[in-house]
């Protein structure tokens, strides 16, 4: 996975007058708004920009424009996006983090966007890398990362797919049996983590038991110093081994292998965010997710 600093994105002056290197949520959001550069077009909505993939991969959302200097946002701009979603036929989606843009909020309410609100959470740069959740998973099962040759690549992509489909970190009834129909049901994101892992932009953790990924994360991708731990995820039948926090582990001390200070992650809940507090992380911010009535 390489470093990509894309300073290109209009962004050398600094968001809200900080720079790329500043604090460490500024980090964050130079980050989000650098990362889907390298897969998709953004389009100009003044104080928004909207995210478009060029090619295949899930959809993306849009967010506030870096480095805006004019009028705030207001509910025409917001609905002026959600217009250009529903012409595009991708989802009305948003994405930001709450204390970088707090007058995003009520725009997005008074537009009727539904909000989620999510604890972000940072790994202090001088945290120790925390390595014993690894070390206490149940015997026969490994947490390693994996090649895109790995014959668990497969259902280390697809498992996600189905323990978001039944949140919570109670034990559910999804296994083995459904994850053999998402891997067949998910072949192109398959062959897509594949080929970004070869690129080295992309890494994947997973817990492999009998060469089934039972919990699996990954790191998409940096720029400028900073990297996020995101799909963290765990079959609903495997839950509440340590499972995801041995991955979490795992993928931290990745990140700082390759060299990556700032490590933040996105919990959907209070409860999940707790978790990784075991870890070091600390609740450092809200990130929220606005999406369209119907989407």
């Amino acid at each position: 996975m390489t470093d990509t600093d894309v300073s290109r994105d209009r962004d050398e002056d600094g968001s809200r007058g900080r720079s790329a290197d500043g604090d460490v949520l500024d980090r964050i959001d130079h980050y989000q708004n650098a990362l889907p550069r390298l897969d998709a077009r953004a389009e100009d909505f003044g104080p928004l920009t909207l995210f478009v993939q060029d090619g295949a991969g899930p959809p993306l959302h849009a967010r506030p424009t870096r480095g805006w200097s004019g009028r705030p946002v207001g509910t025409a701009d917001v609905e002026r996006v959600r217009a250009r979603q529903r012409e595009l036929g991708v989802p009305e989606a948003f994405g930001w983090i709450a204390e970088s843009a707090p007058e995003l909020r009520a725009a997005a309410e008074a537009a009727g966007l539904t909000l989620d609100e999510r604890p972000l959470l940072v790994l202090p740069e001088d945290a120790r890398v925390p390595t014993e959740a690894v070390r206490n998973v149940p015997t026969g099962i490994a947490i390693r990362t994996l090649t895109a040759d790995d014959p668990s690549l497969a259902t280390a992509v697809a498992t996600p797919y189905l323990a978001f489909a039944e949140l919570g970190t109670q034990i559910g009834t999804t296994g083995t049996e459904e994850l053999a129909e998402a891997v067949r049901t998910h072949t192109t994101e398959i062959a897509r983590t594949a080929t970004r892992i070869r690129t080295g932009r992309t890494t994947v953790v997973a817990a492999v038991e009998h060469g089934i990924a039972l919990s699996s994360g990954l790191l998409p991708g940096s720029a400028a110093g900073v990297t996020e731990i995101c799909a963290i995820a765990t079959l609903p039948t495997a839950r509440r081994q340590g499972l995801a926090l041995a991955v979490t582990a795992a993928l931290t001390t990745e990140a700082r292998a390759l060299g990556l200070k700032t490590i933040f992650l996105c919990a959907t809940d209070e409860t999940v965010a707790r978790i990784y507090t075991r870890l070091g992380f600390q609740h450092t911010a809200t990130f929220l997710a606005g999406q369209g009535r119907g989407t």
